[in-house]
């Protein structure tokens, strides 16, 4: 069996496992499934799983802090099921670094195609992360993203960000200046069709903005567009639409030149596309109810 298709399963409820280990192992994965809160995160931070299921309640500790000790030190891919189906539940799961939820009772084929997707997109980061001979860095005012890396910086700080998180920045840096609907997000970010009620793509906003914080000025960077989508705010501070990022700042200073020459600008209103440093340009099973 593949490696890359290892599953971990962290729910207490036993039978649940079992028929999600037969179905699961039916469809090409290979699952391991913990009841333990502690061995659970264990193994999830090991690196031998692709992808992790993360039921919220667990006894002793919640699914929720289990997920920030993962993330702590892990960038394991995370689906957590929500027992009670509470929207709440969603939210803070989505806020603390999941990368996508399914309510109790779900559909195990709806579960088979969620966890295809986040691979799918994990496959696609790897892929522009393999050497290429003109790496890219997409840069929009201060806020650099190198996909090749996989790295994000707000001027010289690195900025920590999920797959979907950087997966959805991406999108956005690439459009800014333009609206990009919820519906695109959704089957490009988190592929899947767009559902007029689930708020995913809303919560992954919402997190970028915290971790990213306001533009100069204190200005909004990704801006709502009610009824839409979001739109990156491209910056206006220059009129030239040029802003250099740091790297390239640095690398122009240490060839003895002025601010911003030789510099690749984007066009006005858009991302613009840097050379990196020394290259060229260029995702119907019922669980049980919580007692009480």
């Amino acid at each position: 069996m593949c490696t890359a298709t290892r599953l971990l399963i962290i729910d207490d409820d036993q039978e649940l496992c079992d028929l999600l280990a037969d179905y699961l192992g039916s469809t090409g994965f290979d699952v391991d499934a913990v009841g333990d809160a502690e061995d659970g995160i264990r193994r999830a931070v090991s690196g031998q799983y692709a992808i992790a299921v993360l039921d919220v309640m667990l006894p002793g500790m919640d699914g929720f802090e289990v997920l920030r000790r993962i993330r702590a030190q892990s960038t394991l891919p995370v689906l957590m099921l929500t027992a009670r189906g509470e929207e709440i539940d969603r939210i803070v799961g989505l806020e603390i670094g999941a990368d996508d939820y399914l309510p109790k009772p779900f559909n195990p084929r709806e579960l088979v195609a969620r966890l295809h997707a986040i691979l799918r997109r994990m496959q696609a980061d790897r892929q522009r992360s393999a050497p290429s001979p003109a790496r890219e860095v997409v840069v929009v005012g201060d806020v650099e993203l190198d996909p090749a890396a996989r790295v994000v910086r707000r001027g010289r700080q690195e900025v920590e960000l999920t797959g979907t998180e950087f997966a959805l920045l991406e999108a956005l840096l690439r459009s800014a200046g333009h609206i990009v609907s919820r519906e695109d997000l959704s089957r490009n970010v988190l592929g899947r069709r767009f559902e007029p009620f689930d708020r995913s793509v809303d919560m992954h906003v919402s997190n970028l903005r915290r971790k990213l914080g306001p533009s100069a000025g204190n200005a909004e960077r990704i801006r709502s567009i009610r009824g839409t989508g979001y739109i990156y705010a491209a910056p206006r501070e220059d009129p030239a639409g040029a802003f250099p990022s740091p790297s390239q700042v640095a690398d122009s200073q240490r060839r003895g030149e002025g601010r911003g020459e030789g510099l690749h600008a984007r066009e006005p209103g858009g991302a613009s596309l840097s050379p990196g440093e020394g290259e060229g340009r260029g995702e119907g099973l019922h669980a049980r109810e919580p007692a009480g």
